[in-house]
């Protein structure tokens, strides 16, 4: 039997432990060391991008959806009125004597108590003092500074007046119902549509022939209104 030389056996392991290191080398990259299958790449959530998608890549829905618009808030509102003219429009546009036309009459069922009415004529809408001018005296007086004037319902605001359409103001002449003591020779009613304005001078004051008889005692004058029911009501404030 042959001997070999020591050198001889090293050489020849170095050889084998070469061999299985090439071996080994050649192996798939991504095989774990049990030797089962590959484990999949980790992922990570995309964040959003700001270049164009690449050719070819789908288009998702939320992609090609526009997005949710918010509605504006809404504006606060003007309040128009119906006759198309805004409260504030008359307001800012006094009515002229031209365009009115003013009654006075004897409210039925109440003895004491007469209905202003104030018509306005125009094609526009327009506005009056909160109240009408009114006093109370006699006919044949060439002094006027002894008139007797109402209480007034408290306000201040202008009262709009749409064309067509009327304005009322009642006055009580007698509110206490008193048949003495009441003022004497009074026999007239006299109106100034608006007596706020310098549009309508003290010139453009109307007079009404008031019944026989009348008493006149601590008169009392309401706000204008646009119905008969609320004008009396305004009446029974004044004073108060």
């Amino acid at each position: 039997m042959s001997v070999r030389h020591p050198r001889q056996l090293l050489a020849s392991a170095a050889l084998l432990v070469g061999a299985g290191l090439a071996l080994t080398a050649c192996g798939p990259d991504n095989a774990d060391s049990a030797g089962g299958t590959p484990a999949p790449a980790p992922t990570t959530a995309a964040g959003p991008t700001t270049g164009a998608p690449a050719a070819g890549a789908p288009t998702t829905a939320a992609a090609s959806r526009p997005a949710a618009q918010t509605p504006p808030a809404a504006s606060p509102s003007g309040g128009t009125r119906s006759d198309g003219g805004g409260a504030g429009t008359a307001a800012a546009h006094p009515c002229d004597i031209t365009n009115l036309s003013i009654h006075v009459t004897a409210r039925s069922g109440a003895p004491h108590q007469w209905v202003i009415e104030v018509r306005n004529t125009g094609a526009d809408a327009c506005s009056l003092s909160s109240s009408p001018g009114v006093d109370l005296g006699n006919a044949t007086s060439r002094d006027r500074s002894r008139n007797i004037k109402p209480v007034l319902a408290s306000g201040t605001a202008r009262f709009p007046v749409s064309a067509g359409r009327s304005a009322y103001a009642v006055i009580d002449l007698d509110p206490s119902g008193a048949t003495t003591g009441t003022a004497p020779g009074i026999d007239e009613l006299n109106v100034l549509a608006d007596q706020d304005g310098t549009d309508m001078p003290l010139a453009n004051t109307q007079n009404f022939p008031l019944t026989s008889g009348v008493h006149v005692l601590n008169p009392r004058l309401g706000l204008y209104r646009a119905g008969l029911a609320e004008a009396v009501t305004s009446m029974t404030t004044a004073g108060k």
